[in-house]
């Protein structure tokens, strides 16, 4: 009798695949409060890489970290009216603490907008103040009706930018410096996504934004995911908390502002984008652990395995040993492949004989006998192949998977098939997006006749991304 597979096969129940892979993967599991969830450690080392890696590239962008309240008076959010609309749905309120009912309700932070402006509006009196760069990491609620691990969770884990700059021009190219420099960098050389950099439409756009530009990646199942979102605010915070400062002329002006984030939401893409039948794939650049050295049984493969991990940690690679020779070794094996550890390094008696060890590479797959001697040389190189590879699969998904078309039906054709389409927004409009929104189609992002982030929602040749979405 054929043995039942760890998990459910993507192809039989996408969704209920990615649920398997969580929990098996030990990478998370539901809170006691609906909508909220338990970061397992091995789920968390990934966040933890994520922070690092997209860490150093904000803090080369100029911006410095700082904290501010989870607790917000409600009163805040009301002062820019767009802004408390869109967010209205989805907010949590505290009414009654110590005992007893507040003077005013607070709000739980659903984004920082409005509490970091009034800050600002105090920290800035000069154009020497600025540009004012502010990063934040943290936790934030938004209420979710329908949650799902990592993607849409009631309580969740991100960073959120804030800056505030003396002119538009500057600000709007911060905000796009962002999005290229720091998300894409980081999503396409390190998470290996080969994500689509564009520009919402109105419909789509953050809540008091004038300008919102996405990455946006395709899942294995052909469905988007918005991975990060980089926000050209104008001056409509700076009118509502009377954000002013003193410029070169003498006159009090507005500043300008961006606001931009990307959350744990990218551990639900890295695992929809690049997990298979067998469990998770996690690109070598980001792996909390690229390589893990077992020893299968015998009391001389511990020693040697734990000398192997010492020489490849002085070569500079991320390491975890294994010597639980009372576990057996296939249950092991089958553990560290659903994690998606790129490589195994497996040490038993007669490797150690021949002075080799067998080599198990998770994103290609396969095995194979290596000299233990050359290990130290061999696995950087075999890693930058192994994260190449899966920035290339991803790269022939989205393409293979994107169909060009000519009509809004032809679109919402693609978009239930299990793909994208691209139609000129000329054709498709603000009442075709509403029309493909009945269908539960979205509007990812719109592009330019080259593909590069349009500079207008009405620019010339300008192509909309559609597809359905997470």
């Amino acid at each position: 009798m054929a043995k039942a597979p760890v998990l459910t096969p993507r192809a039989d129940d996408f969704p209920r695949w990615y649920q398997d892979l969580i929990n098996k993967a030990e990478l998370a599991d539901n809170g006691p409060v609906r909508g909220t969830m338990v970061i397992r450690p091995y789920g968390y080392a990934l966040w933890e890489r994520m922070q690092e890696e997209m860490g150093a590239r904000i803090k080369a962008a100029g911006a410095q970290n700082a904290y501010f309240p989870l607790f917000i008076p409600q009163s805040y959010l009301t002062r820019e009216a767009e802004h408390v609309e869109g967010f209205a749905p989805e907010l949590a309120v505290v009414t009654h603490g110590g005992g007893k009912e507040l003077d005013e309700p607070v709000v739980v932070r659903p984004t920082s907008e409005t509490i970091i402006n009034e800050s600002f509006s105090k920290w800035v009196q000069s154009y020497r103040d600025l540009p004012l760069l502010i990063n934040q990491w943290a936790n934030v609620v938004r209420w979710e009706m329908r949650p799902r691990v990592f993607l849409r969770t009631t309580e969740f884990l991100w960073q959120e930018g804030h800056t505030a700059h003396a002119t538009y021009e500057d600000a709007r190219d911060y905000a796009a410096h962002i999005h290229q420099a720091v998300y894409a960098d980081f999503m396409v050389n390190v998470l290996g996504i080969d994500v689509v950099l564009g520009r919402k439409t109105p419909r789509e756009r953050f809540a008091g934004a004038i300008n919102t530009l996405t990455l946006e990646g395709m899942m294995g199942d052909g469905k988007a995911l918005q991975l990060g979102t980089s926000h050209e605010l104008g001056t409509n915070f700076a009118k509502a908390f009377n954000t002013r400062y003193l410029s070169k002329d003498g006159k009090q002006e507005l500043v300008w502002q961006t606001s931009w984030g990307t959350s744990t939401r990218m551990v639900g893409g890295l695992i929809m984008s690049h997990g298979d039948d067998n469990g998770l794939r996690v690109p070598p650049r980001l792996a909390a652990v690229q390589v893990v050295v077992m020893a299968i049984k015998g009391d001389e493969a511990v020693v040697k395995v734990r000398e192997i991990g010492d020489r490849l940690r002085a070569a500079g690679l991320r390491v975890e040993v294994d010597v639980r020779t009372d576990t057996p070794f296939g249950r092991r094996a089958v553990d560290w492949e659903l994690k998606g550890v790129p490589v195994r390094v497996e040490v038993g008696p007669r490797d150690l004989e021949a002075g080799t060890a067998m080599l198990a590479r998770r994103i290609p797959g396969g095995k194979e006998p290596v000299r233990i001697d050359t290990l130290a040389a061999l696995l950087p190189g075999l890693l930058e192949e192994d994260q190449a590879t899966l920035l290339r699969q991803s790269r022939e998904r989205r393409e293979s998977r994107t169909a060009d078309v000519t009509t809004i039906a032809e679109a919402a054709e693609a978009a239930s098939a299990g793909g994208w389409a691209r139609i000129p927004w000329a054709v498709l409009g603000q009442e075709g997006e509403a029309k493909l929104a009945e269908q539960s189609v979205s509007v990812r992002c719109l592009l330019a006749a080259d593909g590069s982030v349009p500079p207008a929602d009405d620019s010339p040749g300008a192509v909309a991304i559609v597809g359905r979405a997470y």
